[in-house]
């Protein structure tokens, strides 16, 4: 059983970055970041491999936003920066306890709130 807990959500201003963690229990392998915009459906944002090597983004990520994960502390980590008013968006962890990076997670976190607004 994993479980996953978010954290790092905010308000911050276009042009400016966060960063979110998602501490994990149990053993996940692959693990990856979605978030839901109000009124539409969640959406794929970036995944990594249980070594951190292999990472894939949604190209409305891609030069902006960065995933990695430290095995030691257990922890995923998604740096945004240049952050656009588009980016408004629950954003969910989710994680799977096999390799596999490209079928959806088996679990999921509760979801932190991020608002790119002036």
């Amino acid at each position: 059983q994993v479980q996953l807990v978010e954290s790092g959500g905010g308000l911050v201003q276009p042009g400016g970055s966060l960063r979110l963690s998602c501490a994990a229990s149990g053993r996940p392998l692959s693990m990856a970041w979605f978030r839901q915009a109000p009124g539409k459906e969640r959406e794929f944002v970036a995944t990594i491999n249980w070594s951190g090597a292999v990472t894939y983004y949604a190209d409305s990520v891609k030069g902006r936003f960065t995933i990695s994960r430290d095995n030691g502390k257990n922890t995923l980590y998604l740096q945004m920066n240049s952050l656009k008013p588009e980016d408004t968006a629950v954003y969910y962890c989710g994680a799977r306890s096999d390799y596999d990076v490209y079928s959806l997670p088996d679990y999921w976190g509760q979801g932190t709130q991020v608002t790119v607004s002036s």
